[in-house]
C-alpha cells in the first residue's frame, strides 16, 4: 500500500523562525568582512553608503523575499509559478549559488581543528619550537620581539621573517603547496573534522524545521553569548582604544572611489541573505497570518547592528596585538579566513589565559558556519520537495534524499581538503557566490515582482497577512530604485574586477580566471535559459507566450487565469473554446 502523501511542514512556534533567521543573515561575513570593509573604506565614513544601500536595497530586498515565501507557501523555485512564471529560472540560480556556497563548510573543519589545538598548553601557533617550523619564524607573542626584529614589516610581507601562526595555518594546519595546480596529498585530520560537520548539519535538519527550530535555540543565540564576553575582554585590553579608533576613523575622500560603494552594496545584500533563496524557504514555513513585515525590518536592524559591534571586538584585540608588539595596526590587520585563523589568533595568544578565549572564538566560528549551513541545506531540500511533492513528501524520502545530497558533497569536498585545497576553496568562495551572481538574482526578482506580478500587489498580500500596508518607499524601491541600484552595480562589477591573487600575492593562472567567470555565469545564464526554454515550449505567438508566461497563474484550471488582464485584441488571438467542453 502506498504511504500517504505528507503535508508541508511549519514552523512550531514564532521564535523558531526569528532564532533560524537570525542564524541566516548574520554569519561569518559579520566577523571577518564588516570591520575589514569598514576599516579600508574610509571607517566611520563608509557607513553613510552602507546605510544608503540598506535602506534602498538590503531592506526592500529582505522584505520582498521575506513576503514572497510567505505569500506563497512555497519555496526559491516553485514559488514563481504563482507570481510570474517567466522567472522560474531565477530559483534555479539561487540553487546554484547554493550548491557553490556549501564549498565553506570546509570553514567549520578548519574551525573545528582549531579548536581543537585549542586545549594545548602553550598554543601550538604562539611558538617556534614545533615540527613544522622554519628557521625564520618568529614568535611574536614574545614581548621583546620588536627589540629583536626592527623591521618590524617582515613577517608581513613575507621578505625575510614568518610570524608562528603563519607558519601552523600554512605548513601544519593546511600543509599548503606551490600553487592549484600541485593539489598534493590529504590532510586526513581535515577529513575527518570535514565529516563531523556534515554529520552535524545532517542529524540538525534531517527532519525538517521541527528539528532545525529546536538546534538553532543553541546556534543562534550562543554566538551572541560569546560575542559579548569577547566584546568585554576586548574592550579592557591595553591598545583597544587604538584599534577602535582605527576602524572608525573617519576618511571622506574615500567616498569619492566607486569602489567603496560597490563594496558597500554587496556587503549589504550579501550580509542580509539576498539572492540566495533562504528567506523566501524560511518564511515559507510561517503561518499565512504572520506579521513578516515587522519581522524583516527588526532582523534587518539586527544583522546590521551585529555587524558593527563585531568590529569593536575584532579590532580591539588587533589594537591590542599591535600595541603589544609595537607597530602600527594596519601591519595586523586581515580580512577573511587570514582574520580568522592568522589575525585573530595571535591576538588571543597574546592575553592572559590564552586557551579560553581561543575556545571562544572558534567556537562562535562554528555556531555561526553551522546556521548558515542548516539554512542552506533546507533551501535545497525544500525546493527539491516543493518540486516533486507526491514523490518526496512521503515518509524517510526527504531523509534518504538527504542523506545522499551530503554524502555526496562531502566525497566531492574531500579535494578541500588536499594541501591544494585551500586554492581551490578562494576560488569557488570568490566566483561562486560572487556580488555579481547576487546583483543579477537581485535585479531579477525585482522586475519580476515589481512590474509582473505588480508591485502595488505585492503590497496588497502584505496588507492581508499583517494587516498593514508597507509604506510607499518599498513600492518604489520595488520598481525602481533597488533594480536599478542592482543593475548599474551588475555591470561596474565586470569593468573594476580584479585578478584573484593568494595571501602572499601570487596570481592565479589564466585558466583559473576562465573557470571562475564560467562558475559565476552558470548561476547567471540559468534564468535566461529558462525563460528562453518555456517561450520556446510553449504555445502560441510570441507575444500570447510572453505575455501568458509574465502573468502569474491564479486558477492551476482553464485559460481565465489571465482572461481578466487581456485586452480586446490579445482576446481575439485566443482560440476560441469549445462550447461541448464546456
Amino acid at each position: 500500500m502506498e504511504s500517504k502523501v505528507e503535508k508541508r511542514q511549519h514552523w512550531s512556534k514564532k521564535r523558531e523562525y526569528i532564532l533560524a533567521a537570525v542564524g541566516n543573515v548574520v554569519g561569518l561575513g559579520n566577523v571577518w568582512r564588516f570591520p575589514y570593509l569598514c576599516y579600508k573604506n574610509g571607517g566611520g565614513v563608509f557607513l553613510l553608503p552602507y546605510c544608503f544601500f540598506a535602506v534602498l536595497c538590503g531592506v526592500p530586498m529582505f522584505l520582498l523575499e521575506t513576503v514572497i515565501g510567505q505569500h506563497t507557501q512555497e519555496g526559491a523555485i516553485t514559488c514563481w509559478r504563482k507570481l510570474c512564471p517567466l522567472a522560474q529560472g531565477v530559483g534555479y540560480s539561487m540553487l546554484i549559488t547554493q550548491l557553490y556556497g556549501r564549498s565553506d563548510i570546509i570553514i567549520l573543519a578548519w574551525s573545528l581543528l582549531y579548536l581543537i589545538h585549542c586545549f594545548r598548553d602553550p598554543l601550538p601557533w604562539a611558538t617556534c619550537n614545533n615540527p613544522w617550523n622554519t628557521e625564520s619564524c618568529v614568535e611574536l607573542t614574545s614581548a621583546n620581539w620588536t627589540a629583536q626584529h626592527s623591521l618590524t614589516v617582515n613577517w608581513t610581507s613575507g621578505n625575510l621573517t614568518t610570524s608562528s601562526v603563519s607558519e601552523f595555518w600554512e605548513r601544519e594546519l593546511l600543509s599548503m603547496s606551490g600553487g592549484i595546480e600541485e593539489v598534493g596529498t590529504v590532510k586526513w585530520e581535515l577529513v575527518l573534522c570535514l565529516l563531523v560537520s556534515w554529520l552535524t548539519c545532517y542529524f540538525s535538519i534531517w527532519k525538517g524545521v521541527h528539528s532545525t527550530g529546536k538546534v538553532v535555540y543553541f546556534t543562534a543565540l550562543f554566538p551572541y553569548v560569546v560575542l559579548a564576553i569577547l566584546l568585554v575582554r576586548g574592550l579592557t585590553l591595553p591598545g583597544a582604544w587604538q584599534g577602535m579608533v582605527y576602524y572608525l576613523y573617519p576618511d571622506p575622500s574615500r567616498l569619492a572611489d566607486l569602489q567603496v560603494w560597490m563594496e558597500a552594496c554587496a556587503q549589504v545584500l550579501y550580509s542580509y541573505g539576498s539572492g540566495s533563496g533562504a528567506l523566501i524557504t524560511l518564511s515559507s514555513f510561517n503561518k499565512k497570518k504572520n506579521n513578516c513585515f515587522r519581522d524583516s525590518l527588526w532582523l534587518c536592524l539586527l544583522n546590521s547592528a551585529t555587524s558593527f559591534v563585531a568590529g569593536f571586538v575584532v579590532f580591539s584585540a588587533l589594537g591590542f596585538m599591535a600595541h603589544k608588539q609595537g607597530i602600527p595596526i594596519h601591519l595586523v590587520v586581515d580580512s577573511g579566513p587570514d582574520l580568522a585563523f592568522i589575525a585573530f589568533p595571535q591576538a588571543v595568544a597574546m592575553m592572559p589565559l590564552p586557551q579560553l578565549w581561543a575556545a571562544c572564538f572558534f567556537i562562535m566560528l562554528l555556531l555561526l558556519g553551522l546556521d548558515s549551513v542548516f539554512v542552506s541545506l533546507e533551501t535545497i531540500t525544500a525546493s527539491v520537495m516543493d518540486m516533486f511533492p507526491r514523490q518526496m513528501r512521503r515518509p524517510w524520502r526527504r531523509e534518504i534524499f538527504l542523506l545522499f545530497f551530503c554524502s555526496a558533497c562531502f566525497i566531492i569536498q574531500i579535494s578541500l581538503t588536499t594541501q591544494g585545497g585551500i586554492y581551490q576553496f578562494q576560488v569557488v568562495d570568490r566566483y561562486g557566490f560572487s556580488g555579481a551572481c547576487v546583483l543579477f538574482i537581485c535585479l531579477v526578482q525585482c522586475v519580476a515582482v515589481g512590474w509582473a506580478f505588480g508591485a502595488e500587489q505585492m503590497c496588497d498580500a502584505v496588507e492581508e497577512m499583517t494587516g498593514h500596508r508597507p509604506w510607499f518607499l518599498f513600492s518604489l524601491c520595488w520598481r525602481y530604485f533597488t533594480p536599478l541600484i542592482c543593475m548599474i552595480c551588475f555591470i561596474c562589477s565586470f569593468l573594476d574586477h580584479k585578478a584573484l591573487t593568494t595571501r602572499g600575492g601570487h596570481v592565479f593562472p589564466d585558466w583559473v580566471h576562465y573557470l571562475g567567470w564560467a562558475i559565476a555565469l552558470s548561476s547567471v545564464i540559468a534564468a535566461p535559459t529558462w525563460a528562453i526554454g518555456k517561450i520556446w515550449l510553449t504555445e502560441g505567438s510570441l507575444r500570447e507566450r510572453v505575455f501568458v508566461l509574465w502573468h502569474p497563474v491564479r486558477h492551476p484550471i482553464g485559460p481565465e487565469s489571465n482572461e481578466e488582464h487581456l485586452n480586446e485584441t490579445e482576446m481575439n488571438l485566443m482560440p476560441a473554446s469549445d462550447p461541448a467542453g464546456a
